[in-house]
């Protein structure tokens, strides 16, 4: 009987403890912060894709600079290893490095969020509830939806830092497409060199440079989506080069502030008229319109690439400049 009231008592006193009295786009801002400035280490497990991976993550700022360090706790022994804007993907079974550029984004929080982020009618952004997290009070944000045109997320905030403790990309049935989340964590101590660095003697493994994107190029198209989702607006419009063909496409990007879609158009080849992909929580669609491909894809719903894609005509006054 003890024990029961004992667990009674501690629901009431965590259901009745108060809310910071930040609002949900300060919490919101101090969280942008604290991913770009925190030094961590800890495990985390990370779902997505049907898969479910556990990684021991350090983290460091170092004049400026940061430095990480992911470990696969399963499968063959996978490293993560970066420094600045240059990664290292270590495959120990198969004796290679692939090393990459990579920009200013989180290499683990990839989907969060930016600083400068101001919702309009499309999104409600509240905050929920307290819970614990990896040990820690954390404070949960919703960011809400008002259609099936994009998804929801969730966000735990460590209540001290505003740190995320744990975040959850939300599909149309409110349940998680995909999830972050530690199990244990320690905050703003000092970082061993040695989790910086990579375990492996990696001298005679085989390095290759895994190619990025080329550079875009401003430009200027007669394409237009006469159809968007409420919302979505274009960022972007540049010119590009397909790695594997070498031929020419117009890439046009779309956002509604939170969620981005990307539109690129092409000369059609040899290739179904219609195709839909997803992979986990992505989706893309595709179809061949007169002369001309045609490709969506974004982390959003199936609706929303297959409306874009299907709405996008040759018009005039779309310029990227």
């Amino acid at each position: 009987m003890a024990k029961y009231l004992c667990l009674a008592l501690g629901l009431a006193a965590g259901a009745g403890t108060a809310i910071a009295d930040d609002s949900p786009h300060e919490w919101l801002d101090r969280m942008a912060a604290a991913v770009q400035t925190t030094n961590f280490a800890g495990t985390v497990i990370r779902q997505r894709h049907d898969e479910t991976e556990s990684l021991k993550v350090a983290h460091a700022i170092e004049d400026g600079v940061v430095r990480e360090r992911m470990v696969a706790q399963e499968g063959n022994g996978l490293e993560i290893v970066r420094r600045g804007s240059e990664v290292h993907c270590i495959l120990p079974d198969k004796k290679t490095v692939l090393v990459e550029e990579w920009n200013d984004q989180s290499t683990l929080f990839s989907t969060l969020p930016n600083s400068d982020l101001r919702f309009g009618n499309e999104y409600d952004l509240v905050i929920k509830r307290k819970a614990r997290v990896a040990g820690r009070t954390a404070l949960e944000l919703a960011i809400q939806p008002h259609d099936n045109y994009r998804y929801g997320h969730r966000l735990w905030l460590d209540v001290e830092t505003a740190f995320p403790l744990k975040t959850q990309l939300i599909g149309d049935d409110g349940r998680p497409l995909e999830q972050v989340r530690f199990v244990e964590i320690s905050l703003n101590r000092d970082v061993a060199a040695e989790s910086l660095t990579s375990a492996y003697e990696t001298e005679g493994f085989t390095w290759l440079a895994v190619p990025g994107p080329g550079p875009d190029r401003p430009a200027v198209t007669d394409w237009n989506a006469t159809a968007l989702p409420p919302g979505f607006g274009i960022v972007s419009v540049s010119s590009e080069t397909r790695e594997d063909t070498g031929a020419e496409l117009t890439h046009i990007m779309y956002s509604d502030g939170l969620a981005s879609v990307s539109a690129f158009i092409e000369a059609a080849g040899e290739q179904d008229a219609v195709k839909r992909d997803r992979l986990g929580a992505s989706n893309s669609y595709s179809l061949v319109r007169d002369d001309w491909r045609i490709t969506v894809v974004g982390e959003v719903p199936a609706v929303t690439v297959e409306r874009i894609a299907e709405s996008l005509l040759p018009d005039s006054g779309i310029d990227g400049r």
